[in-house]
């Protein structure tokens, strides 16, 4: 059961909603639309004590010049 984000293509409310199976009818709550698009949604995860996110990881500690891997979240850093 994940919750996904939406946007209301009639008054472009965004909003997240759980989903129980793939047929269910998602509306806006703000308007009562039925014409709702689904939005690409950042995950993240915690494996072995360190947190990953889809978004691309960096915290306050990371520097974007750095390629050291920050000790805080596990980042590269600015590395591509």
């Amino acid at each position: 059961m994940p919750i996904y984000e939406f946007k209301c293509l009639g008054c472009e409310d965004e909003f997240e909603e759980l989903v129980f199976s793939s047929t269910e009818d998602i509306k806006c709550p703000k308007c009562d639309s039925a014409k709702v698009k689904r939005l690409l949604s950042a995950v993240s995860f915690k494996s072995s004590s360190k947190y990953s996110s889809s978004a691309g990881g960096s915290c306050d500690s990371c520097s974007s010049d750095s390629c050291s891997s920050c000790s805080s979240c596990g980042s590269g850093g600015g590395c591509h």
